[in-house]
């Protein structure tokens, strides 16, 4: 029996998860009702196994008494194997049966079929969703509603129809005794009911108050412990401590608030599960003093009492938990639910890019209420053509491209490659169709392989040491060796690359775009963190990854593009010069002045000495 084959834990899910309760639940599960069921078929049978041995203990005192020592065993030979079969047998194959269905064909599958959907909606989430998270918070919930769903699956299956299979067989098999018994087994049942119903709100409220506080405590620690460099470089230890002990404190209080009202719960649920066997037993007794019932039935009646005496307080336990896990559900669904912003038009098509021309049509975006963004950018990028654009902190450029790869929708205008508007395509088509490098260059906590092959997935490892040459990044990855002793290429860079200086990481950043090369490519300040021997030194690389495609170059340091066919000048927004650099230098304008108080670079080093 395969469990491979019962579920497929990675089955995509039939749209966004729904943001009520049962139906999220749904949207979870769907495809694995199949072992669900299974699962749920083979935890009633031993459910009724526990009743069925209880009967097959009276049936044997009543044996045994009505037969006497003599003819014990050859009168009754059937009901001994029988109880032999049972007992060493079928209840064991049942229970084995039940307890392989939930924790090797399903608990597995339905923890990553859940985690997987979760995963992949939250990254089809926009940046802005991210930005306004933490990073640790977010993989907190992941996992917290993962696990809460599939833990809440698997109690319901494994205790709660259990529970109920014997509670009914207890209540029909003591109706075959005494009537009155069976409905003083159910009069009990109904009061346990109200006690359920009193507590169990309470405790999936509080559960839900916990689960979030403990998220952002997760989400304060990584927080503090991603920018640990920042912490130190500022002293700031007390800080981090205070604003963690803070998260924790938050976390405490939920935690006490939830242990309140489960030690109220557990003492009455105690006192109430105390009643059921002096009810049962105490009338068991009373009717066989009146010669209503056999001997065996008080044995059987007995072990039934006991039974779900105990069962009470690990069922409610396990409803405790399952309250709670349903909590942390609902906290997890109210932060990972959210539509996506940013969402493919239903009729979108692949991006194809045959001359790489982008038109900007009266583009306009503000961040907020006539904070930064951009207004009324008009610009046609020719085929082929490199473009540097200039400003200011705050003049537009980083809007600029971000709306270009959108990451955010513009609010007016549209832009346009080679004539496809970019909010008609698809948006993993158009980001496969530009190659970027950053200022803040992003590292995986994976090999230098990994890392630069990340631009083109399938590439071999000697496309990927040519791109590394290219960027002038061969020989250092060749010298690198991480912690666990991997060296060159399969040695880790740390979280964000933290292992390598800023021009190490720029120079992997580069190797990446070559590999990749895209017909577009955005440099923005690509090469801010290098020094001017290692710059001139990519001189060429980059030249030759800027050949024939059309390009858009932002930076401060204006020698860098001050050899591209055209630069633009933004300020608050706009553009207010545009050209070429003698042109614009000839301007006097706001150009000349950013040019007047620099010099150097290599792309414009003939320049410099102007």
């Amino acid at each position: 029996m395969n469990p491979d084959t019962w579920i497929d834990p990675f089955q995509p899910a039939k749209g966004p998860p729904p943001r009520t309760l049962f139906a999220f639940f749904r949207w979870a599960l769907e495809g694995a009702g199949r072992v669900m069921s299974f699962a749920a078929v083979l935890s009633v049978l031993a459910g009724v196994a526990e009743v069925i041995a209880a009967l097959l203990l009276g049936w044997v005192i009543d044996a045994a008494l009505d037969t006497g020592v003599t003819g014990l065993f050859a009168e009754n030979t059937a009901l001994f194997v029988f109880a032999l079969v049972f007992f060493i047998g079928l209840r064991p194959a049942v229970l084995g049966l039940s307890s392989f269905a939930q924790t090797i064909l399903m608990q597995p599958a339905v923890m990553n079929l859940v985690l997987s959907r979760l995963h992949r909606f939250t990254l089809g989430q926009s940046v802005t969703f991210f930005d306004d998270d933490f990073a640790g918070r977010i993989a907190q919930k992941e996992m917290q509603t993962a696990r809460a769903l599939n833990d809440t699956v698997t109690e319901i299956i494994q205790t709660v129809l259990f529970a109920v299979a014997s509670v009914v067989g207890s209540i029909l098999l003591l109706g075959t005794v005494d009537w009155r018994i069976a409905a003083g087994l159910l009069v009990w049942m109904i009061a346990y009911g109200f006690l359920i119903r009193h507590y169990m709100p309470r405790i999936r409220t509080r559960s839900k108050a916990r689960a979030s506080a403990r998220a952002m405590v997760t989400g304060q620690v990584v927080d503090t412990v991603t920018n640990i460099k920042t912490v130190k470089l500022f002293a700031h230890h007390d800080h981090e401590d205070r604003a963690a002990l803070n998260s924790m404190d938050s976390y405490r209080k939920r935690f006490l608030e939830f242990g309140y009202v489960s030690v109220a719960f557990r003492f009455w649920l105690m006192a109430l599960a105390g009643i059921l066997p002096v009810l049962l037993v105490g009338g068991a007794l009373w009717y066989w003093t009146l010669g209503v019932i056999s001997a065996g039935d008080i044995a059987a009646t007995g072990a039934i009492s006991l039974r779900l005496a105990q069962m009470t307080g690990w069922v409610s336990f396990t409803l405790m938990s399952l309250y709670a896990n349903v909590g942390e559900v609902e906290d997890g669904m109210r932060t990972l639910t959210p539509p996506h912003r940013l969402v493919d038009a239903t009729d979108a098509t692949d991006l194809t890019v045959t001359d790489g021309r982008i038109q900007l049509d009266d583009l306009g975006f503000a961040y907020g209420r006539d904070v930064g963004g951009i207004e009324h950018i008009a610009l046609t990028i020719q085929p082929g053509e490199k473009l540097g654009i200039v400003g200011a902190s705050g003049a537009g450029k980083s809007t600029l491209v971000a709306l270009m790869l959108r990451l955010y929708d513009a609010e007016k205008g549209k832009i346009l490659i080679d004539g496809q508007d970019i909010s008609k395509v698809t948006q993993e088509s158009l980001r496969r169709q530009i190659g970027m490098v950053t200022q803040e260059t992003a590292m995986f906590n994976r090999s230098a392989l990994d890392n630069i092959r990340y631009g083109k997935p399938d590439a071999t490892e000697e496309e990927v040491f040519a791109a590394a040459r290219k960027a002038e990044a061969h020989e250092f990855i060749k010298d690198l060796e991480d912690h666990f002793g991997r060296k060159g290429y399969a040695a880790h860079l740390g979280e964000r690359g933290v292992k390598l200086s800023g021009g190490q990481r720029q120079r992997i950043a580069l190797a990446r775009a070559i590999l990749k090369d895209a017909p577009i490519l955005i440099l923005d300040e690509a090469t801010s963190a290098l020094d001017s021997e290692v710059e001139e030194s990519i001189q060429s690389a980059l030249e030759a990854v800027m050949e024939g495609k059309t390009v858009l170059a932002i930076a401060h340091r204006l020698s860098t593009i001050a050899d591209m066919d055209r630069i633009v000048v933004l300020d608050r927004g706009r553009v207010v010069e545009e050209g070429t650099h003698e042109a614009l230098l000839k301007q006097r304008g706001l150009y000349a002045r950013y040019w007047s108080k620099q010099s150097g670079g290599f792309l414009g080093a003939r320049h410099a000495a102007e």
